[in-house]
């Protein structure tokens, strides 16, 4: 269906900075191994810290942002990770590039994500008749895998050639695109409701836990995201050394495995049309939890590589279903009003979990092996598919202000 040229603006907009992130994921511990000889304790202190710090940073930002206009918001948000990121090839430029340098750079760089999260969820919401959500987050679904199917490779050549911080320049550049595509927007804003009094910081998880729906599809999402995260660092050491495979095997399993988020993606309007949100909710979340469970039974050889990969895709057909439509769902029943706090409120939930899985998932590993982790993991996930809206849900109840 047409969105409108409007929707085609923003569409092109996150294209360009879905790219950009794409070329440039990694680039920053890249940098700090390269550039800084950094140890690995502080590469992993620089993703935990970017991560956590980050998220601390963005927890008051959800009323500021639910009481402003949303495009003013995921601009500012764009320039200020172009303006971050581009300061490290900068300064490295005249050599004055330090590790602490790095670690501002992570923190503002996902406070800002976050930001411009929470502001781009409410801004879709407004800008896209309800009818058209589904199809809209499909696009935004299929732009996120091909990107990362193709990007990160792309990214491993520029590397080579020039260098991780011109890499990384590329990424801060995509920022500059983004931020002039949103800007090209001429549909108006709605008039945000201003509220007076202290801001609440609280009510996004407040709002999340009074609804039933919302409720049981959080907690499945940490369930989901934060076993799924844990396994990534442990795969590739697990493929790498465990299996003998040499190091494009990971490479072209990655590419497979996004490109089957593609495929859900794709599937996921024309399911959602003829069988409902619910539906999809339920079938695909239930079809993505029991994936992990295969790659610890992964043999040596090529054969592990063709189970880890059937795997990956089989999770990411699921999920690449499944994403869309939980993001429609969680705009249809989610208030005008709280939106940006709930999908600020969730964005900082996940970027808390996940480092934590991923911290524990290396714990497991020193302490029962790679494979005793993978099943951990497997078995975790496999837990979320309890934790789906099995009932449906009354809106959600406006929280009490604190």
């Amino acid at each position: 269906m047409s969105l409108g040229r409007d929707f085609r603006r923003l569409w092109v907009a996150f294209t360009i900075s879905a790219a950009g992130s794409a070329v440039g994921l990694g680039a920053l511990p890249l940098i700090a191994v390269l550039a800084l000889d950094a140890s690995t304790f502080q590469v992993s202190m620089l993703a935990a810290l970017s991560a956590i710090a980050g998220a601390a940073i963005a927890l008051p930002m959800g009323d500021f942002i639910e009481q402003r206009r949303k495009r003013p918001v995921m601009i500012a948000a764009d320039l200020v990770r172009f303006v971050v990121l581009v300061s490290v090839p900068v300064a490295a430029v005249f050599d004055v590039l330090t590790y602490t340098q790095l670690c501002v750079v992570g923190v503002v760089q996902a406070a800002a994500l976050i930001a411009f999260q929470a502001a781009s969820g409410a801004h879709l919401k407004a800008l896209v008749p309800a009818e058209g959500r589904a199809e809209a987050n499909s696009r935004f679904e299929q732009t996120n895998w091909l990107t990362l199917s193709v990007g990160p490779a792309v990214g491993g050549v520029l590397v080579s050639v020039v260098g991780a911080t011109a890499t990384l320049a590329i990424d801060a550049v995509s920022f500059l695109g983004s931020a002039l595509g949103i800007r090209r927007i001429q549909q108006p804003e709605p008039e945000p409701v201003r509220r007076d009094g202290k801001a609440d910081v609280t009510a996004g998880w407040r709002y999340i836990l009074r609804h039933r729906g919302l409720r049981v599809l959080f907690w499945n999402s940490q369930l989901f995201g934060g076993p799924v995260m844990m396994t990534s660092p442990l795969l590739t050491v697990f493929m790498l050394r465990d299996l003998g495979l040499p190091p494009w095997n990971y490479g072209v399993s990655l590419g497979l495995s996004c490109l089957g988020g593609v495929l859900g993606a794709r599937l996921a309007p024309r399911l959602t049309r003829r069988y409902g949100l619910q539906w999809m909710l339920l079938v695909f979340g239930v079809l993505r939890a029991p994936w992990l469970l295969l790659m610890p039974l992964a043999p040596d050889g090529w054969g592990g590589f063709a189970l880890i990969t059937a795997a990956e895709v089989g999770l990411l057909v699921a999920a690449g279903a499944f994403n869309p439509s939980f993001a429609t769902y969680r705009m249809e029943v989610t208030e005008d009003d709280y939106m940006a706090r709930v999908v600020g409120a969730w964005s900082i939930s996940s970027r808390c979990v996940q480092p934590a899985f991923m911290a524990l998932g290396g714990v497991l590993a020193a302490v029962i092996g790679l494979r005793g982790a993978l099943w951990i993991a497997g078995g975790c996930c496999l837990l979320s598919a309890v934790v789906l809206p099995w009932r449906s849900a009354k809106p959600a109840p406006l929280p009490e202000p604190v």
